[in-house]
């Protein structure tokens, strides 16, 4: 096979699985390891596909947009997903949040609600909106190394204050799901994530419809550490197969619910 039809072949495969290693390639197409990496490689230069260490995925896999371009975006759905979410929870209820424009719009919701809450968080815009709610609820704010694009604290001293709380809940927001699991795109945000999953005794995470069916670099959770999905939409049948296998009740909008 000619190395031009060969990539050709290569870069159809990682669309269509949006994700690919080196190994499935080099047996797929009796090519070498080596050779394999060199097309890979030359693929990733001319800005087809995105190369990682051991394999290539599409483009979208690496990277979203900017948090403040994200919040426009699925701007109803995600209002939507937190009104829903925010009906769930009662008086006395104690949360990790997560940073992210979903959590942020959950935020809002909860800031008017009656209901008496603990909340940890590492986000500071979070933070301003629950401690500004008129005193209903008690906020910690989980502090570290903060990153201005969406205001929040990362690192190593924020997962370590993470880990002197225990809460009954953690609602995250994700960057992508599918029937491996729960991604993100940003290393420390997955930690932070992993950090407050270990330390809470129930999973909610919050996902609009553009999230479902993807894939992405880092592995926050497998599907059966996810005890709520919360969405606009309705998964595909192989995703909410999945999901109803790992015991994950589904929750949308639209009032058409999967429950395992």
């Amino acid at each position: 096979m000619r190395p031009e039809q060969r990539r050709a072949e290569i870069l159809t495969l990682v669309n269509e699985k949006r994700k690919v290693t080196v190994d499935f390639l080099s047996e797929n197409f009796s090519a070498s390891r080596e050779t394999i990496r060199r097309d890979l490689t030359d693929l990733a230069i001319s800005g087809q596909l995105r190369k990682f260490h051991g394999g290539a995925t599409v483009l979208d896999n690496f990277h979203e947009g900017k948090f403040s371009t994200r919040l426009s975006e699925q701007s109803h759905e995600k209002k939507a997903i937190s009104q829903l979410a925010a009906t769930l929870f009662q008086t006395g209820d104690s949360l990790f949040i997560d940073t992210g424009t979903t959590t942020l719009a959950f935020a809002r919701e909860l800031a008017v609600s009656a209901k008496e809450l603990t909340i940890f968080t590492n986000s500071v815009s979070i933070t301003q909106i629950l401690a500004s709610s008129g005193g209903n609820h008690r906020v910690f704010l989980i502090g570290g190394q903060y990153r201005d694009d969406a205001a929040e604290n990362i690192g190593p001293i924020a997962v370590a204050q993470i880990k002197q709380f225990q809460a009954a809940h953690v609602v995250m927001t994700i960057g992508a799901l599918d029937t491996n699991g729960v991604m993100d795109y940003d290393l420390e945000e997955t930690e932070i994530a992993k950090a407050m999953i270990s330390m809470a005794k129930k999973v909610t995470v919050l996902a609009d419809n553009s999230k479902l069916g993807r894939s992405a670099l880092f592995s926050v959770c497998s599907l059966n550490q996810v005890d709520r999905l919360i969405t606009d939409a309705v998964p595909d049948d192989d995703l909410l197969a999945a999901l109803k296998e790992a015991g994950v009740e589904v929750l949308t909008t639209n009032a058409i619910n999967g429950k395992s």
